[in-house]
């Protein structure tokens, strides 16, 4: 982690040329043309081909393969491939199967390592660092706390370099940063953010499906009563996505390449007009 942080450092500050990245950017990008699902539509005929199966499907049977998995699991008797075999051979959904075993294994908790004291140090004494850094204790003594800053991997997004490259970078710049385990759910995320009393909630997002999870988190936030909680997204996240992930209430996307001085000074400046609008 600490070489990829250093790496991300070199390509922000220039010292690493990445073509199109960091040097040689076209004044104007042509759009990608890119394969548009409808996720509603998948998820409604996944859940009704699943509904069909389990109405057609030897129930005790499946009732049966299923605890022979959870005995085997707990007993460590027997094979449990085997087991996963014959269970899908009995229809059990993927679902199933994984709760079978949950029962004896419990769920395991990806929790990220993030490093610290790599980002900021490559950067020496550089003034536009050393400036954003004197920028953040200003907003700190504004607030009455350092800003804070939760980042969150949704779903099955289990790629999570890039999510503990910016913690660790946010950290080093004086944020106060908390990220999630990997895999949760808007729900989860949101309890931990409001638990955690975070200014922004930062979704880093690879596995484009972020147009579903997003949202979500938005109408989360809400239930909770906490909208003054801002969200933004970052990641590989392609243009066609920026409008709908606006107009659900995501404050600003961090596209592909975004320089981490860049993304930091924009949540700064969300920061600070959510306090003067407060103020106002």
């Amino acid at each position: 982690m600490q070489a990829a942080t250093l790496k991300k450092a070199a390509i922000d500050r220039g010292d690493q040329v990445v073509v199109g990245v960091n040097r040689y950017r076209l004044e104007q990008e042509e759009a990608i043309d890119i394969l548009e699902i409808d996720n509603s539509t998948v998820r409604a005929a996944q859940i009704k081909r699943l509904k069909n199966i389990m109405k057609t499907r030897d129930s005790r049977k499946v009732d049966a393969v299923l605890a022979a998995m959870t005995h085997v699991a707990r007993s460590g008797e027997g094979n449990l491939l085997e087991g996963a075999v014959e269970a899908a051979r009995a229809r059990a959904t993927v679902g199933e199967m994984s709760d079978a075993m949950r029962q004896a294994f419990g769920d395991h908790e990806a929790v990220p390592n993030v490093v610290s004291d790599v980002y900021g140090p490559a950067y020496g004494d550089d003034p536009e660092f050393a400036n954003l850094v004197s920028r953040v204790g200003e907003v700190s003594q504004a607030i009455g706390v350092k800003p804070r800053a939760m980042i969150v991997k949704l779903g099955q997004d289990g790629h999570d370099r890039c999510a503990k490259i910016v913690a660790s970078a946010f950290g080093d710049i004086g944020f106060d940063v908390i990220v999630g385990p990997l895999f949760q759910t808007p729900a989860e995320a949101v309890a931990m953010a409001v638990r955690s009393s975070v200014h922004v909630l930062g979704v880093s997002s690879l596995a484009a499906g972020r147009k579903t999870p997003v949202p979500q988190v938005i109408e989360e936030l809400k239930a909770a009563g906490a909208q003054h909680i801002m969200v933004v997204c970052g990641g590989v996240v392609s243009r066609q996505d920026y409008d709908v992930l606006f107009r659900s209430g995501v404050a600003a996307v961090f596209g592909p390449g975004t320089n981490v001085l860049v993304a930091d000074r924009a949540i700064l400046d969300l920061i600070e007009g959510r306090r003067r609008n407060r103020l106002e």
